[in-house]
């Protein structure tokens, strides 16, 4: 990789900051989707309204200032630059390189279509290549097949296991934690 790579732009979207006038009115519908919420997080779904998804949006940008170990992006597809999802690296540790990843796509219709896969394989160069981290984690409900498939082609791989740590609609489902190290992301950056 050399200087002059793009570290935000891709060929489906790019990585852009929050626009607090438009996103919390797009992200608020996303809200009222249970699919969405429950593939994106193990706490209880809840709608919000856009005043709430900009008081959301506010605390992001300030645990960013203050905390100096998250980062929030906001992939907006090409050509029209329109939301169509988040991706955000969080609970960085810097004197271990460690740090975590979460990736959400919000209107099903605009899921598989590659907006997920760009934006993790730009979030991959910029947290190895840009932040200097050594590995890189993420937790996916067991019952979230989708994002097991785009993590696991992505090369990250099962580490832990947490069995029936999750309850959803009567039923167990495990927690399934996995990684990638840098050499394995350089490894694979040689192949393609």
């Amino acid at each position: 990789m050399d200087i002059s790579t793009q570290l935000f732009e891709g060929k489906l979207i790019c990585l852009a900051p929050i626009d607090h006038e438009k996103d919390p009115e797009i992200e608020s519908k996303w809200t009222h989707d249970p699919d969405y919420l429950r593939m994106l997080s193990t706490k209880p779904a809840r709608p919000l309204s856009p005043a709430q998804v900009k008081k959301k949006y506010e605390a992001v940008e300030k645990e960013m200032d203050e905390s100096h170990s998250n980062f929030y992006f906001t992939i907006r597809a090409h050509p029209d630059e329109r939301l169509v999802g988040f991706i955000k690296i969080y609970w960085v540790e810097w004197t271990n390189g460690n740090g975590f990843v979460e990736l959400g796509i919000g209107d099903p219709n605009d899921r598989g279509h590659g907006y997920g896969s760009e934006a993790l394989h730009l979030v991959l160069r910029y947290v190895f290549a840009e932040l200097n981290l050594y590995r890189l984690s993420v937790v996916v409900p067991e019952y979230n097949q989708p994002a097991l498939h785009l993590f696991t082609k992505a090369g990250f791989v099962e580490e832990v296991r947490r069995r029936e740590a999750l309850q959803r609609d009567g039923r167990y489902w495990d927690a399934i934690h996995l990684g990638l190290l840098r050499e394995e992301w350089e490894t694979q950056l040689k192949g393609t």
